[in-house]
């Protein structure tokens, strides 16, 4: 029997929001062709992100990992 192993997702964003306990929100933005009019967009995706200690600020920038759900919102972690 062979294990499926998963490619762990990383991804690089900004810090916008540090006001709860052990939780931050990340915004990572990004540049996407649109389907039909083929005009690059940004788009961007706001994530919640353990971070134990809150030891990232508003304002950081941060690499964040896929991780196992923790809570119903957050699944990353901090990387660095």
């Amino acid at each position: 029997m062979t294990t499926a192993t998963k490619k762990i997702k990383t991804l690089k964003g900004v810090v916008a929001s540090s006001k709860m306990k052990d939780t931050i929100v990340v915004v990572v933005k990004r540049y996407v062709k649109h389907p039909k009019y083929g005009k690059f967009v940004q788009t961007r995706k706001r994530y919640k992100v353990h971070d134990a200690g809150n030891t990232a600020k508003v304002g950081d920038t941060v690499t964040i990992k896929e991780t196992r759900p923790i809570s119903k919102d957050k699944y990353f972690t901090l990387a660095n």
